[in-house]
């Protein structure tokens, strides 16, 4: 059965890779539902300016299930203060961090299963990426030594990937 499930995963991953385009997937056979969608409430809303969505419905490798969305008006955005942003992303900038928030999504939790990985350096080193992510909130402490990404990031967390992407 599992591996079933895995071809049956690969062969959706290769269709999309396949057939990708910037759209996204079709849900309701238009390329631009979610787009469509959040004009109608920005219309309805009186936001001349626009704004941006987000959104996500996600099941980790562990099981966890996360649904979220975000909406943020163009002008809220271009008024806010950018440093805390660009704190939260030079938080995201180093390689060993966002390997370490992989991790944490898939599984590994404490300092001591991440410090099992190859090429993220010591225990020491460790520490201090996650503590710059909890800084940041990317991670939290759930107690016991035990760290996970908030539900309320996991998605943003995606979408900051989804953004990188070539």
């Amino acid at each position: 059965m599992e591996l079933e499930q895995r071809v049956a995963d690969l062969e959706r991953r290769l269709a999309a890779l396949e057939g990708a385009q910037d759209t996204g997937p079709r849900i309701d056979g238009s390329d631009f539902w979610a787009l469509n969608g959040l004009k109608e409430q920005l219309t309805e809303a009186g936001a001349a300016d626009g704004g941006v969505l987000y959104t996500g419905s996600v099941r980790l490798p562990t099981g966890e299930q996360y649904a979220w969305q975000m909406t943020a008006l163009t002008e809220n955005l271009l008024d806010d203060a950018w440093t805390t942003a660009a704190e939260s992303f030079a938080a995201l900038g180093h390689p060993v961090r966002l390997r370490l928030l992989r991790e944490v999504l898939g599984g590994r939790r404490t300092a001591a299963e991440l410090a099992e990985l190859d090429e993220v350096g010591t225990t020491g080193q460790i520490y201090h990426h996650l503590s710059r992510l909890t800084a940041t909130g990317w991670l939290h402490t759930t107690g016991q030594g035990r760290h996970e990404v908030p539900p309320g990031r996991v998605v943003p967390l995606l979408v900051a990937l989804a953004t990188a992407r070539p």
